[in-house]
């Protein structure tokens, strides 16, 4: 007789953890490096204990939820949907443990679970008495949350039949503000790259779930902060499941503070301008003046001592009348050997006077943020592209590249769907091709560094949608170069205040839509000021 009792582990403490990953360096873990961890954990526990303890996990995080649930979420039934394998499995535990703690459970297996944890989980379910049911009902109006239980990682094809057709309607309730939990990832999302997982012609964009939440399982996957990702996990908790080594199976981390805050410059009594640095600005071709200037504001509010503007064209102002603390002048007017750190490229142009001037500003003897034209300059020239490898490779002064997804596919010769199917690989290909770290912009920005570390970074919201708002980016992260933060802290950083900000706005009203880039920077100074810089007592 199988024993279909969950194993004593479900109730450890640690088994029923539940981890909120903001502001926390998480690991971030690939199938492979997932289904090490799983053989190794399996093999030192009694069998069926990760299927019990996921379960556990999951009906414990529904649980808690509705402890704190204003609406009346909490006093309707909770509707699961089991696919045929261990996800499916993780869905039956769940709605066990919630049937026994009392609420009013519905489970819809359209196809019967195969793996033999899986069967155990529904043998348990059985005998506990929850309602199974092979086909989902015709209206999910008295349900409370939803769960997907239907596929977890490493689903290699689209969804189909039954399935898409319910993560059609799971994603539908999600958008109508209705309360969606997703078990491990959404089905139908990859978890090593955050994309839909579709079919090869590129007219077919797949389906997945849309989640409000989701609870993933042993560890965080890079998958649900990065590319679609971020829309469809929602929420996302991480359950440990009590198993522990998972930073030794990656060098990927969800950027959080403790990456750099040590490398951000102390601002002691006795410190003057000359300590934090001078930034030189250069960009600005005739015509497009406000690039240069965007970043110089910004540069200045994220604490460079002071801050110069090289335009390489003609028309510029004298001086900027909302910040006279700049200095603008000509490109040929700056002393770049009085410099600590440039940023070049917004709104320089393709001009043959744009690549002279950036081919001289190569030889510079410090870091250097390569940016928009400069980066589209880069592609098009082998002499340029082998003077920024050289910097990194031979005489290791740092270049931090910060392209969008067409950017990078002109320094990579591909296009933006190849950068984008597989935005992580995309980072550390041009990390290494370049010798430079390397800032992937876009949902869940991606930092990478030549020596293999990479990060991806959870803050950022549609409000930085705009125009502007990556030249701000530029700013800052060229600001902390002055200030002789390390390349990589530095782009860390830049990219989590600068995401940070619009998070902030947002949620005080002036967001999503309609936040201009220029109000990123005050507000990038008040979170240095508050999160690193706190007045002594």
């Amino acid at each position: 007789m199988t024993d279909t009792t969950p194993p004593a582990s479900v109730n450890a403490p640690r088994a029923a953890t539940l981890v909120d990953p903001y502001d926390r360096p998480l690991p971030l873990l690939s199938v492979e490096a997932l289904r090490a961890l799983e053989k190794e954990a399996a093999a030192a526990l009694p069998e069926h204990t990760l299927m019990a303890r996921a379960g556990a996990a999951a009906a414990r995080f529904l649980l808690d939820q509705n402890a704190h649930e204003s609406s009346a979420c909490a006093d309707h039934p909770v509707w699961l949907v089991a696919g045929p394998g261990n996800n499916g499995g993780d869905a039956l535990v769940m709605a066990t443990e919630l049937h026994r703690a009392g609420l009013a459970v519905d489970v819809c297996m359209p196809v019967e679970v195969k793996p033999d944890d899986a069967r155990w989980a529904l043998e348990a379910a059985r005998a506990a008495g929850v309602p199974i049911a092979t086909t989902p009902p015709a209206s999910f109006d008295r349900y409370g949350w939803l769960v997907d239980g239907m596929f977890g990682i490493g689903l290699a094809r689209p969804l189909e039949g039954v399935f898409a057709e319910l993560a059609r309607t799971l994603s539908e309730r999600s958008r109508g503000k209705g309360h969606v939990l997703a078990l491990d990832v959404p089905s139908g999302l990859d978890s090593d790259t955050g994309n839909v997982v579709a079919a090869i012609a590129a007219t077919d964009t797949g389906t997945a779930v849309r989640a409000t939440h989701t609870v993933t399982f042993i560890g965080a996957k890079p998958g649900l902060f990065t590319a679609s990702g971020r829309d469809l996990a929602g929420s996302v908790t991480v359950a440990p499941i009590g198993v522990e080594g998972a930073a030794a199976h990656t060098q990927v981390h969800l950027n959080a503070p403790s990456l750099f805050d040590a490398s951000l410059p102390s601002r002691d009594f006795a410190a003057h301008k000359g300590t934090f640095g001078s930034l030189a600005v250069i960009g600005g071709d005739t015509g497009m003046c406000g690039a240069p200037i965007l970043a110089a504001r910004a540069a200045l509010y994220t604490g460079a001592g002071k801050v110069h503007i090289g335009f390489v064209g003609s028309g510029a102002p004298a001086y900027d009348a909302p910040h006279p603390e700049l200095m603008l002048g000509g490109v040929d007017d700056l002393a770049l050997d009085a410099m600590d750190a440039l940023a070049i490229g917004c709104g320089m142009g393709q001009r043959d006077r744009a690549s002279v001037t950036l081919l001289d500003a190569l030889e510079f003897a410090g870091p250097i943020l390569l940016d928009a034209d400069a980066l589209n300059l880069i592609s098009k020239d082998e002499e340029l592209a082998a003077a920024v490898h050289a910097r990194g490779a031979q005489n290791g002064h740092v270049c931090v590249l910060t392209p969008h997804p067409l950017e990078a596919a002109r320094l990579l010769a591909t296009d933006a769907r190849t950068v984008q199917a597989n935005r992580l690989a995309a980072a550390r290909s041009l990390a290494a091709r370049y010798a430079s770290v390397v800032v992937l912009k876009g949902s869940g920005t991606i930092v990478a560094a030549p020596d293999g570390r990479v990060a991806i970074n959870p803050t950022g919201n549609a409000a930085l949608a705009t125009g502007g708002t990556g030249d701000v980016l530029g700013g800052i992260i060229g600001a902390f170069l002055a200030q002789r933060v390390p390349g990589y802290e530095a782009a860390l950083a830049g990219v989590y205040l600068h995401g940070r900000a619009a998070d902030t706005l947002t949620a005080q009203g002036n967001g999503p839509a309609g936040l201009n880039a220029g109000e990123l920077a005050p507000m990038v100074r008040t979170l240095l000021n508050r999160l690193f810089y706190p007045l002594r007592a």
